[in-house]
């Protein structure tokens, strides 16, 4: 009987790491539009073709690369009236200070993986935030996706779009307009249409 030789990762899985490493890298060095797979590639010192065949495209390497903690503030320390002003600063403040977000949601919208990933991040993280001050424990996950729908717009409009109005509005008028929403998502009760 022969003894079962420890399992060896494949080639295959350390290239994937390599690429990843070099991505994260130089995403955070140049930023999403200055990178290019010719530049990762060198950097994990493989062919550029490698990093097409795993990852497909440049937006399939970010999504797979983009590591995001939307650094959520801690939401039971915050008075229950200020809910939503609390966390359109926070997003505010999160889009203006790392270009990541916006790379991630420009790539989300032509790319699945990225999509996939972003749906990910904001769901796992809002929810588990939404979750810990606990207003209606049956419908944590449709208040997150309902944030998420707000501040993904806002995101879009404000700083991939650029609509003027929206890009012209400072961050205390941004707060006024959109906290509400956001409030209402996260403690509101919903109305029911079969109730009129």
């Amino acid at each position: 009987m022969t003894e079962a030789s420890p399992t060896r990762p494949r080639r295959s899985d350390a290239t994937r790491a390599a690429i990843l490493r070099a991505a994260r890298a130089r995403f955070a060095a140049d930023g999403y539009d200055r990178a290019t797979i010719r530049v990762i590639a060198a950097d994990a010192r493989i062919d550029p073709s490698m990093v097409m065949r795993y990852y497909g495209s440049k937006e399939g390497l970010f999504a797979a690369a983009a590591e995001l903690d939307l650094r959520l503030p801690d939401l039971t320390a915050v008075p229950p009236d200020r809910l939503g002003e609390v966390m359109v600063r926070h997003f505010l403040d999160r889009w203006d200070g790392d270009e990541t977000l916006a790379a991630l949601l420009r790539a989300a919208s032509a790319n699945p993986g990225a999509a996939e990933r972003i749906r990910g991040i904001f769901a796992d993280q809002l929810t588990a935030a939404i979750a810990t001050f606990g207003t209606d424990p049956e419908n944590t996950a449709r208040r997150a996706g309902l944030v998420a729908s707000q501040v993904l717009g806002l995101a879009l409009t404000r700083y991939i779009v650029r609509l003027p109005p929206v890009v012209a509005m400072t961050p205390a008028e941004v707060v006024a307009w959109v906290g509400p929403t956001i409030q209402r998502y996260l403690t509101g009760t919903p109305t029911d249409s079969r109730a009129t």
